[in-house]
């Protein structure tokens, strides 16, 4: 069985590779509505999520791990690992990094997103948020637009500095900012831990987007009801927002919303079924999916197995000059 940890998964996918490989099971016809619900299990330390998905080529189930305090240890707030299974016979191939897994797949999920909603000149990025995701995000935003500058806004110095370094390294002018600086953006990114909004949502321009993907929990969000009120609502599915999605559970609960103002999914976007109105803000809510996960690990596998054959190949011994009798 292949074990690919985060550097293995680093260096064997890019980011747009990875938005790619959910593109196409999406455009040959798979419905998000019908993959199975995430099973969230309290566990001393924090909770532990449980989350199957399967094709006909691919089976597989994450188990993650939300560890609170880990960060206050120097540990990663998120663990886990990804079990992947041959479809047909449903034998594991391939043990993965959950928590590499899910960095890679939540960015990948958000680059289809923002190419499919930012204006197609969305220069200045507005970031909530310092860790993994954020850089991620970086990344695959980068992949989809010809971003200029990126602004920072995180309670914590140190991570901030290090996020804005990278981000010069990649030919962005960078800064820290408050939350007030959505006002002056084009796009503007939420990956963080918060359980209350981070802006003032009456302050993101017409022509923005927003993309939040840091909670799966209906009492917690990142964006308020007045920006949720005031954009067009995308989702990866409709069953799984309203079931996980605080952002829009909350102002719903509020009366600030109807059921009906989703306007529309990924698969929409992915497909061309659906057009972004371009009069008001737009909003990419995110929650997280088994089948994300699983379509990337697929990817993965199969990158993997191309290098390990491509590398036997190159081992084998010439047979040139071997004399045929």
């Amino acid at each position: 069985m292949i074990q690919l940890g985060a550097d293995d998964i680093a260096a064997l996918l890019t980011p747009a590779a990875a938005a790619e490989a959910m593109a196409a099971v999406l455009r040959d016809g798979f419905d998000p509505e019908r993959c199975p619900a995430r099973s969230n299990i309290p566990v001393p330390a924090g909770e532990l999520l449980i989350m199957p998905a399967a094709s006909a080529t691919y089976a597989g189930v994450k188990i993650a791990g939300v560890a609170p305090a880990n960060p206050g240890r120097g540990l990663p707030r998120i663990t886990g690992s990804f079990l992947l299974l041959d479809g047909p016979t449903l034998l594991p191939v391939a043990l993965l990094d959950g928590a590499a897994l899910t960095a890679v797949r939540t960015a990948a999920v958000s680059a289809l997103a923002i190419d499919a909603l930012a204006a197609p000149d969305a220069a200045r990025l507005v970031v909530f948020g310092a860790g993994p995701q954020a850089y991620a995000h970086l990344e695959a935003a980068l992949h989809t637009r010809e971003l200029t500058r990126l602004t920072v806004v995180s309670r914590t110095p140190e991570p901030s500095e290090r996020l804005m370094a990278y981000a010069r390294k990649l030919g962005l002018e960078a800064r820290t900012g408050t939350p007030s600086d959505v006002s002056g953006a084009d796009l503007v990114i939420c990956c963080t831990t918060a359980h209350e909004p981070l802006f003032d949502g009456r302050l993101v321009p017409g022509h923005a987007t927003v993309v939040a993907v840091g909670s799966h929990q209906p009492a917690v969000r990142e964006t308020d009801s007045e920006l949720v009120r005031r954009s067009s609502v995308w989702v990866e599915a409709r069953t799984a927002a309203l079931r996980e999605a605080g952002d829009l559970l909350v102002p719903l609960a509020e009366g600030a919303i109807g059921a009906d103002h989703i306007v529309g999914t990924l698969a929409e976007l992915v497909r061309g079924a659906a057009r972004p109105p371009r009069d008001r803000p737009r909003l990419f809510k995110s929650v997280g999916m088994a089948w994300e996960d699983l379509a990337v690990a697929a990817a993965l596998y199969r990158a993997s197995s191309a290098v390990r054959a491509a590398a036997v190949e190159s081992d084998r011994p010439s047979v040139r000059g071997r004399i045929v009798r």
